[in-house]
């Protein structure tokens, strides 16, 4: 069973880890072998590092030895940055336990609306945690001197 908790400053290296995993294997149900490795390039540690550092929110799922296998990073104003799950451990409802998390917090902190960036995958776990679709959203990501296209989908909650 998972527990949730606040984001540790050793769990960093850990949420590198799942989250690249995240994106160079479950993303490919979705996405090109292009658009992930994109997609995998473009990530750093060093976002999660500079947000922990500004006071954001980040809950943490870990197993029963205290290793994070999910997590979510709510940013002041109600930004959900991030929401990634091991590939060894989606579909267990990880990603609707720390959606309500985050909005438990953002409520404590008055904040009236969630909104965030979902791929394609996470999409429907939004969905089902009461997210509602504005648009989708196609952009490119600069990877090895060119552009690759992709896209997801700007989504929202209100809580008032």
């Amino acid at each position: 069973m998972a527990v949730i908790r606040p984001y540790r400053a050793s769990d960093a290296d850990a949420l590198a880890a799942l989250t690249l995993a995240a994106i160079r294997r479950t993303a490919l149900a979705a996405y090109s072998p292009e658009q992930v490795a994109a997609w995998a390039a473009r990530y750093s540690v060093q976002r999660l590092l500079d947000g922990a550092a500004k006071g954001d929110m980040i809950c943490v799922a870990v197993d029963d030895a205290d290793r994070a296998i999910a997590y979510t990073v709510l940013e002041a104003g109600g930004h959900l940055d991030m929401l990634y799950c091991h590939p060894d451990h989606t579909g267990k409802g990880l990603g609707l336990a720390l959606l309500a998390a985050a909005e438990a917090a953002a409520r404590a902190q008055g904040v009236a609306r969630l909104f965030t960036e979902a791929s394609e995958l996470a999409r429907p776990v939004f969905e089902r945690a009461g997210y509602v679709l504005l648009h989708r959203r196609d952009f490119t990501i600069p990877f090895e001197g060119t552009e690759v296209a992709i896209h997801n989908y700007a989504m929202e909650k209100r809580l008032d």
